[in-house]
């Protein structure tokens, strides 16, 4: 026993958690205890991200914890979300978790949203990177030794030849003017396939590249897969 909270980590696959992860390592204060991602069925992908089940799982084999797969039906209605989250919630609250942990930055309405919904299921909210200086946020997570691909773009903010780009100096130097070296106002969105603290990297290769609603989406395909 550590005498710790236990704490699971709301993971997306994405640069945020990660950092947020290793916040909480760092910190000491909380036993991080599992992770939670929502999944689309049918699609069977990281919902937002459209990263693909699979290498989630090897991602939390990677990291040493196990993950619980919320599972979404395709395009859900705010109601239906709700009712699903609340539901994993109140298990993980059964289950001995006090609290949930975020990688929010500085988005003020989405932090309020989370707050009232931890509140909703009785578990405490964390947000162990919040207000981090983005620009600095991102360098130091390269510095750190972790490694990002750019998995989705929001097309009408970032032109579609971002997707399938390796997070680094270079790609930070030619973002636009006015996009967020986070993507936090949802530019981007990233799969960390190595880090500090992964046993081994997670192996992938390329895919397809399709757009949807806007959302330009580079698909990663697990090594094994590839022929």
């Amino acid at each position: 026993m550590t005498g710790r909270e236990p704490v699971a980590l709301s993971w997306s696959g994405g640069k945020d958690s990660a950092m947020a992860l290793l916040a909480l390592r760092e910190a000491g204060t909380h036993d991080v205890v599992g992770l939670l991602t929502t999944v689309t069925e049918g699609y069977e992908r990281i919902a937002m991200h459209g990263v693909r089940a699979e290498l989630l799982e090897r991602q939390a084999t990677a990291i040493g914890l196990r993950v619980r797969q919320v599972r979404l039906p395709q395009s859900p209605s705010n109601d239906v979300y709700e009712a699903v989250m609340g539901e994993a919630l109140r298990e993980l609250r059964d289950q001995g978790v006090s609290h949930v942990a975020f990688g929010d930055l500085f988005l003020a309405d989405i932090r309020a949203y989370r707050e009232a919904q931890m509140a909703v299921a009785g578990i405490q909210p964390l947000f162990p990177v919040w207000h981090r200086d983005t620009s600095r946020f991102v360098r130091e997570l390269l510095d750190l030794g972790f490694r990002a691909v750019l998995v989705c773009v929001d097309t009408t903010l970032l032109d579609s030849s971002f997707a399938g780009r390796m997070l680094d100096e270079a790609l930070l130097d030619e973002l636009p003017d006015g996009v967020d070296p986070c993507g936090e106002n949802g530019e981007f969105h990233t799969f960390v396939f190595d880090g500090p603290y992964f046993s081994t990297p997670i192996g992938f290769v390329l895919g397809e590249r399709v757009t949807r609603d806007g959302i330009c989406y580079q698909d990663l395909v697990p090594e094994s897969q590839h022929a």
